[in-house]
């Protein structure tokens, strides 16, 4: 059998991996946007394929987890003439459905936009033409009446010479390595796809497994194969100094970037306990995010697949999120209008990187106000505002509009749903040096992989790859 790497080869986006069986069947495991994709706009519109292989000729897709960067091109895959299935974990499937709902909805406005006869507007619309992952809400509708869900830890068939498991990744609710097991002949090999790794003791999320089979080949993320997680405090104690100092010692006002899937629930939790069980007065806060609205019911709705913590947490208090003072925040009307708030007040918003979305609005109101403190709480891809802010840049540009940064900058990494370069070499350990034959690393900045890389082969670990775009492997 051969593995190609179509994505999320020497960056951090847009993980998509095809798996050729020696009787032609073919497996896609993660089929991700790639925000990080090189576009020519100079280029003519043409009806060239979307994808670098014929989706019609894909057998089963495989979903580690729901983070669009994984999930976001599945509507482009069933355009292009995918018929088959997508398998995945429950909760996976909902928080996918949701996520994809959102990218539709963003295509259409951006379509609507630019509709229109003048210059400016022709050249928008042939620059989302160029782009060409358009999918809207029918495109939708019509992936998610394929998804197929699979509980953790079960070995299931997939086709004559494939099983697949998914075993809990802790990354996110519902997250997945998996496991595929593939018989050749008379020998059966064993690849794992690692999908995200979480970390230990994350709020809300169950642990990565411990329970990860001996396998031939390993495909390892990298996000943070150069770092080490720095806050060694609770989550409570890290969020809780924050808020004390900036919207209880003084008037001031508190934003928080962050991916409404995830990271917006971790949060929320960690607000209730401390109004809960700290007696920190309820201070406003704003979630302004519909996708965080939708995705923190999902939350509630699989307590079950929650930790044990969360769980205790909801049989004392009735629930994990709702508590005085919260308010969810739906329109952009009503988004806008909490520039006018003049109390102390938290406001919670997408995107994470503040690379779009809502949050962005919400920094550019406030990026001059020096009782204002944007704390940023996970990771941010290079170029992006939030890596801008993160590395001390004193000036944004926002919307076209040049701002001086006089906001207190400030960051934690206690809610950065990946594991560190530790959790990543005890995810690899599981496996015996003898009996791996290779170990591909993905899903990081170069810079990263390479470093990582050398810590394995210090650790006496060999075959280590780091594919590029459209290389393939022989298993």
């Amino acid at each position: 059998m051969k593995l190609t790497f179509w994505g999320a080869t020497r960056q951090v986006t847009g993980s998509m991996y095809l798996l050729e069986l020696d009787d032609e069947y073919k497996i896609l495991i993660d089929c991700g946007t790639n925000m990080e994709r090189d576009i020519d706009y100079s280029q003519p519109v043409t009806n060239k394929a979307f994808f670098p292989f014929e989706a019609s000729q894909v057998n089963l897709v495989l979903l580690t987890h729901a983070h669009i960067d994984h999930s976001g091109n599945i509507p482009m895959l069933y355009r292009e003439g995918y018929e088959g299935q997508v398998l995945c974990t429950s909760p996976t499937a909902e928080l996918a459905g949701l996520l994809l709902q959102d990218a539709a909805n963003l295509h259409l406005k951006k379509i609507k936009q630019a509709e229109g006869d003048s210059k400016k507007k022709k050249k928008k619309m042939d620059r989302l033409l160029v782009k060409g992952d358009l999918y809207l809400q029918k495109d939708v509708e019509d992936s998610m009446s394929n998804f197929v869900t699979i509980q953790f830890n079960h070995r299931f068939r997939v086709s004559d010479t494939a099983w697949v498991t998914f075993i809990p990744a802790g990354h996110l609710l519902g997250a997945a390595h998996i496991i595929l097991e593939v018989k050749e002949g008379d020998k059966t090999k064993k690849i794992c796809f690692s999908g995200d790794i979480g970390r230990k003791n994350y709020p809300l999320h169950i642990d990565p497994s411990d329970e990860i089979p001996e396998v031939d080949y390993l495909l390892c993320e990298t996000t943070y194969g150069a770092r080490l997680h720095e806050d060694k405090i609770s989550p409570e104690d890290a969020l809780g100094d924050v808020i004390k100092r900036t919207c209880i010692d003084m008037p001031g006002r508190l934003i928080i970037p962050a991916f409404s899937v995830g990271r917006t629930q971790a949060l929320l939790y960690t607000l209730n306990k401390l109004y809960s069980e700290r007696g920190f007065q309820p201070i406003k806060v704003f979630s302004d995010s519909p996708l965080a609205y939708a995705s923190t019911k999902v939350y509630q709705k699989n307590l079950k697949q929650l930790n044990k913590e969360a769980q205790d947490f909801q049989s004392e208090n009735d629930t994990l999120f709702d508590f005085e003072n919260l308010q969810y925040i739906q329109s952009e009307k009503s988004s806008k209008a909490i520039s006018n708030y003049g109390e102390p007040c938290i406001i919670i918003s997408a995107s994470g990187m503040i690379s779009g979305g809502r949050v962005e609005q919400h920094i550019a109101a406030n990026i001059n106000n020096a009782y204002c403190t944007i704390l940023l709480v996970g990771y941010a891809s290079e170029g992006t505002l939030g890596w801008r802010l993160m590395n001390g840049q004193k000036t944004l540009r926002i919307k076209d509009v040049e701002h001086t940064v006089l906001a207190n900058v400030e960051k934690i990494d206690v809610f950065s749903g990946h594991g560190d370069q530790n959790d990543l070499i005890n995810f690899v350990k599981k496996q015996s040096k003898e009996k791996l034959k290779k170990v591909f690393l993905i899903h990081g900045e170069v810079d990263s992989m390479e470093a990582f890389k050398e810590v394995l082969e210090k650790d006496g670990y060999s075959g280590i790859e780091i594919p590029e775009a459209g290389q393939i492997f022989e298993l």
